[in-house]
């Protein structure tokens, strides 16, 4: 029940006003039925602007770190992500990894949306980075198409660090759904969940218009760190 006061009576209006958003292609997200909504994470925003936009409830895997912060911010913020329909879900390990395509095949199996970021964290860059195969897998497990979205201009409001966002136009795009059953069947296939993740990483790419690395952002991430510290410079990967 929160979650539609949250979406309609809360945040949806505000979200409206604040950054007008330009919403594309949003008859390709299907009315009913379940499907999987994947798109590019530039901002925390994400979070929040693209699922008021959704006629259709959306379910998020989220990181658990958002749900076990400390002291009273920590709680209202767990609070407010399971209100706005995240699941936590830890992102250490391969276990980890099986964990949340489980809660994902559990939405998907109600007939939900599920919504998923195959980058498996924020670009702090505004690149669009490798996408990991947990989207592949549930796609395939669940004989469900995958939607492409893009998020254009969230990273300008608010880029990693920033807690206040900027006050500017966004675009929301969605893309046509991509259907996998070609590959029904080969959910434990190595080459087969490499091949529907690069593609649907395609399709957000050509979305979004970023550019691309062909690499893990966490590892990007994790390596440009450690360069700074050694006070080496890190080159920059491109498509």
């Amino acid at each position: 029940m929160f979650y539609y006061v949250l979406k309609y009576a809360i945040l949806g209006p505000l979200l409206r006003l604040l950054f007008r958003p330009r919403i594309e292609g949003l008859e390709h997200v299907p009315q009913d039925g379940a499907a999987i909504v994947a798109g590019n994470h530039l901002s925390f925003s994400d979070h929040f602007l693209m699922p008021v936009m959704l006629k259709r409830r959306i379910t998020f895997l989220a990181k658990r770190e958002y749900f076990t912060g400390p002291g009273v911010k920590g709680r209202l913020t767990a609070a407010f992500f399971r209100a706005a329909g995240q699941i936590p879900v830890d992102r250490s390990g391969r276990e980890a990894g099986r964990a949340a395509i489980r809660e994902g095949l559990g939405v998907l199996a109600k007939g939900e949306l599920l919504g998923i970021y195959p980058e498996g964290t924020r670009s702090h860059d505004g690149r669009l980075y490798k996408g990991k195969v947990g989207v592949a897998v549930m796609a395939l497990t669940a004989g469900v198409p995958v939607v492409p979205c893009a998020m254009v201009g969230t990273f300008e409001i608010q880029p990693p660090g920033q807690v206040v966002p900027k006050i500017k136009r966004v675009t929301i795009r969605f893309g046509a759904p991509l259907d996998f059953s070609r590959y029904a069947g080969m959910e434990n296939e190595k080459a087969a969940i490499r091949a529907v993740t690069d593609e649907i990483m395609y399709e957000i790419l050509r979305l979004s218009g970023q550019e691309y690395v062909d690499d893990y952002a966490a590892k990007v991430k994790a390596a440009e760190a450690e360069a700074a510290k050694s006070g080496r410079r890190f080159p920059r990967l491109r498509r």
